[in-house]
């Protein structure tokens, strides 16, 4: 058993510091999503996070989004297919070019926020990510949600391979999917109740959803919300809980 622990990372904005991007985070995890300016982030916060990544051994990651500074990138835009891929070559490409000077490969992109929700089931959102991230390199590991069989295939038809990812600090629907954030408990906080579901996902490949339905999930690379309150606990928790249970934590590169 193994599965990749990642982190959304270097949300921070200029003077605003947001998420928990410090070694003691990036001592847990495997995999750092580095948001790449649309939603947050900037050309220091980006080079700053990558060299953190660089300096503990960490895998790293795009984490393009929708441009939307105001919203944290968690509201749906309605851009075209041919705007959202001029995006994400844009995006990636500034990520790629803060690795190689770190001499680091980029190794996966994950979209974010409301661009990655939308693209769960929107055949020509996904199709758009895609050719974004195949047109800088089809290397590159396409990160989306596990059982998307949209994200798969848009991957798939681009000469990408797919990772499958999903979350420990979320709240799932019956169908698979995330509770929206709207519904007031759908971002997990306890700590040990992150690690249950980690464990469950991980071990077990099903979680359970917020009506008790059990969902199989199988999921290459297992999600903490660096934005989320109890991130550095919640990063503890589930890591040991890991070991525990001897899932093996390493990256999906």
């Amino acid at each position: 058993m193994r599965i990749d622990l990642n982190c959304d990372m270097g949300e921070s904005f200029g003077i605003y510091r947001i998420g928990a991007d410090e070694d003691a985070m990036l001592e847990l995890v495997t995999s750092a999503n580095v948001a790449c300016g649309f939603h947050a982030g900037d050309p220091s916060i980006i080079d700053r996070t990558v060299g953190l990544a660089a300096k503990h051994g960490v895998a790293v990651g795009a984490h393009p989004s929708h441009h939307d500074l105001r919203g944290f990138g968690r509201q749906n835009v309605a851009a075209s297919p041919d705007e959202v891929e001029s995006d994400i070559v844009y995006q990636v490409g500034a990520v790629l070019a803060f690795a190689k000077a770190h001499g680091l490969p980029l190794v996966h992109v994950k979209p974010h926020g409301a661009l990655y929700n939308q693209a769960v089931t929107d055949e020509e959102l996904s199709g758009a990510i895609a050719r974004g991230v195949a047109r800088v390199s089809r290397d590159l590991i396409f990160v989306g949600l596990a059982g998307s069989a949209v994200m798969r295939a848009a991957a798939e038809s681009n000469g990408l391979r797919y990772a499958g990812e999903a979350f420990a600090d979320r709240v799932y629907n019956p169908d698979g999917t995330l509770q929206s954030r709207k519904i007031e408990g759908s971002v997990i906080t306890d700590p040990e109740r992150a690690a249950a579901q980690a464990v469950s996902i991980a071990a077990e490949k099903q979680v359970t959803a917020h009506d008790g339905t059990v969902v199989p999930l199988d999921a290459e690379t297992l999600c903490l919300h660096g934005d989320n309150p109890k991130a550095l606990d919640n990063a503890r928790i589930v890591r040991a809980a890991l070991r525990k249970s001897g899932v093996d934590v390493r990256p999906i590169g």
